[in-house]
């Protein structure tokens, strides 16, 4: 059996959040899972996801970290190198680094450190729900990737981005089969 990869990409207006634009593609993985490197199974799909867009995206906001990663370029830095394009890392787990947690206020954070380096920032997107770990993807600072994801977010954990990327998803995939993460 063959692993097929859905890569899911949405483009909403901002600050409305409305969906202008939707693609989900589906291609063979062509290289194996193996953590800390799944930017090299992941990007292909997308790539073929934003290549099939109508509408151009300003900004990214991808489903995986950024910098906040053990080699400093995660899934958000590498696709936004390779699409030229600011992107935002927003995950649901950390890989690494160390934190105090945030006060249970929507929109409270604090700084995800390691070996000294500020990599991201810990945010509470709604109050008393569990954080998500923004970080630096490409070309924009952590206080604006902040700031917009958290102008991305509706009443819900996660960015109207994420959740309408993997809902688009969710729609094309067969029942039990693994997605890989989603800008």
């Amino acid at each position: 059996k063959k692993d097929i990869a859905f890569a899911s990409v949405v483009v909403l207006s901002f600050p409305d959040l409305q969906v202008v634009d939707s693609v989900v593609t589906e291609s063979p993985v062509r290289f194996p899972y193996i953590p800390g490197l799944l930017s090299f199974r992941e990007i292909p799909p997308l790539l073929a996801a934003f290549t099939q867009l109508q509408t151009e995206p300003d900004l990214v906001i991808v489903d995986g970290q950024g910098i906040a990663h053990p080699r400093r370029f995660g899934l958000a830095s590498h696709l936004g190198l390779i699409l030229d394009k600011p992107t935002i890392g927003c995950a649901k787990s950390r890989l690494c680094g160390q934190y105090e947690e945030p006060k249970s206020e929507q929109g409270s954070y604090t700084y995800l450190m390691d070996k000294g380096e500020v990599i991201g920032a810990v945010v509470r997107t709604r109050r008393n729900v569990q954080v998500v770990y923004i970080s630096i993807g490409h070309r924009i600072s952590l206080d604006s990737a902040r700031t917009l994801t958290l102008a991305c977010c509706r009443g819900y954990r996660l960015p109207e981005t994420t959740r309408y990327a993997h809902k688009a998803a969710s729609s094309k995939v067969p029942q039990n089969t693994p997605m890989i993460p989603t800008p």
